[in-house]
């Protein structure tokens, strides 16, 4: 079954020391049902780290690419709630991608999560799409592992500047390509596949962190 919709927005990011309960608050209550309620919109998620690694992830799955540049939006990030500009400007060490899906396969959201971030090798593009298509087919047949996704970020959507962008504190980091790999056995998500994307034609500098679900809203 795979991914529904052809979109997705992950982002990273930790937040201001002190800060962490108000922040979950405002996810959890606002953010969420807000951006849910945007057409296009399918499903939010927010998970926390396991071990070292970004504090939270978000993941939204979206219909397709092209509602990140929708009016309606473009709109909400450029007329941010009072509570949004309450809790922005504690965001820290934001990346925030702006993806299509460009492989997916597996049923279901798994309660564990590991984000690959790479980029591809110049002129080996086609062989890693190819061969993590492959992969991803292959781990939804492996105990434990209930999906995995393949990510790529459109650079120049992702960089765009809107009101909301500017309540952070920095310009926000943008992934390239992103592996997801989810389940419900940590230790065979977590498990680590930097060899095999370098032996595919990813280059050297793998990004893996690991995560925990906190909350799926539809």
């Amino acid at each position: 079954m795979g991914w529904a919709g052809s979109g997705a927005l992950i982002a990273w990011h930790d937040v201001e020391e002190g800060r962490e309960a108000e922040y979950l608050d405002w996810h959890s209550h606002e953010h969420m049902k807000e951006r849910l309620a945007i057409p296009g919109f399918l499903q939010g998620r927010r998970y926390s780290v396991v071990g070292s690694g970004p504090q939270f992830l978000i993941l939204y799955r979206v219909m397709n690419p092209d509602v990140f540049t929708s009016q309606t939006y473009l709109e909400r990030l450029n007329h941010p709630s009072d509570w949004t500009q309450r809790v922005m400007p504690a965001l820290r060490n934001m990346n925030r991608s702006l993806c299509r899906v460009a492989a997916s396969s597996g049923f279901g959201a798994g309660g564990c999560l590991q984000t690959i971030r790479f980029s591809p090798e110049l002129g080996r593009e086609a062989h890693l799409r190819g061969a993590l298509t492959s992969e991803a087919q292959s781990l939804t047949h492996q105990r434990g592992v209930c999906a995995a996704h393949l990510l790529i970020a459109d650079q120049d959507r992702s960089k765009a500047s809107t009101r909301e962008t500017a309540l952070r504190t920095g310009p926000d980091a943008v992934a390239n390509w992103v592996l997801l790999v989810e389940g419900y056995d940590e230790a065979v998500v977590a498990q680590d596949r930097s060899g095999l994307l370098e032996q595919s034609g990813a280059g050297p500098d793998i990004i893996g962190d690991f995560y925990r679900m906190d909350h799926i809203c539809f």
